[in-house]
């Protein structure tokens, strides 16, 4: 199950597409290609990008070259490919959707409050100086890798899919069965990943313990995490041939979130609590649901109980 995790990422709002207009819903989206970059005006600047998202922790991580901000994972550890792969928290529309409101944040988020966010969620770390050279960079990227897209475009792939709820709780137990099956090989039996030959960076990273996203993370939320394993784990895996069933990737995603990680909220999070996800594992909440019962589900009740 390589490639795991890193969270540029709540997943959360990056990756929410808008409606349909040039491009039909059933189009199927295509990262351009990155042997293209030298050939445009900024391209070492958006090539510096990718290789930001790529090799996140050898630039900022505990050992990184240019600051030390982040915990060794990889941007693209959340972003499959550079963020270039179909349902996987693509960044084919980041671009296009910003500025946007976050319901999360409490109001009107701009890219780099996103990256930012990212960066001090998914990658557990400090932000980045918006003006840096390296935000441009990456925010440079992303343009390029949505440069074809409109306010209108939301073609099929261009985030992350959103899986079926289960009628029944996502099982941790049914999970680390599947876990120690499929995913060791890569992530290793206690989950900590493998530190690449430079020892700066992970080859594949750490789902959970000190290394990983912490609780603010949007992996972290249980359909976000399930819908990411569904398409794009084992290592290789692509959505039109997924390995895991749909009912085995929520049970995986509930083992990886029921082991210890990083501990960070943000008090100022979700300020009208009525916009909460279902799935999410920290009160006060809306319902009389528990903390427990957002985190793991069954989520159906919730949400016939939120259509009433």
């Amino acid at each position: 199950m390589g490639l795991l995790l890193v969270f540029l990422l709540v997943v959360d709002i990056l990756t929410t597409p808008k409606p349909s207009g040039d491009h039909s819903i059933t189009d199927e989206w295509q990262a351009p290609d990155p042997d293209a970059i030298p050939l445009i005006n900024n391209g070492a600047q958006i090539a510096y990008g990718r290789q930001l998202v790529i090799h996140t922790a050898s630039y900022l991580g505990p050992n990184g070259t240019v600051a030390h901000i982040s915990n060794g994972m990889d941007c693209q550890n959340c972003h499959a490919l550079a963020g270039e792969q179909l349902y996987g928290n693509s960044f084919a529309v980041a671009a296009i959707n910003y500025p946007q409101f976050s319901p999360r944040r409490g109001k009107i988020e701009r890219l780099t409050d996103r990256i930012n966010s990212c960066m001090q969620r998914s990658l557990n770390g400090s932000p980045l100086d918006s003006a840096s050279k390296e935000m441009q960079a990456i925010i440079a990227y992303i343009k390029w890798v949505g440069a074809d897209m409109n306010e209108a475009a939301a073609p099929k792939g261009a985030g992350s899919e959103k899986l079926k709820y289960l009628t029944r709780a996502a099982d941790p137990a049914k999970g680390a069965a599947i876990f120690n099956a499929r995913c060791t090989v890569c992530h290793g039996k206690n989950g900590m990943g493998q530190l690449a030959a430079d020892g700066h960076s992970y080859t594949y990273p750490p789902l959970w313990g000190a290394h990983s996203y912490n609780v603010s993370a949007g992996m972290y939320r249980l359909g976000k995490l399930a819908g990411f394993i569904k398409n794009n784990m084992p290592y290789g895996t692509t959505y039109k041939n997924p390995v895991l069933t749909t009912q085995q990737a929520w049970d995986v995603a509930a083992y990886i979130e029921s082991e210890p990680r990083p501990h960070k909220l943000f008090p100022g999070d979700w300020p009208d609590i009525k916009k909460k996800p279902v799935d999410y594992p920290f009160g006060p909440y809306a319902d009389n649901f528990s903390e427990h019962h957002h985190q793991f589900g069954p989520f159906t009740d919730m949400v016939a109980l939120a259509k009433k």
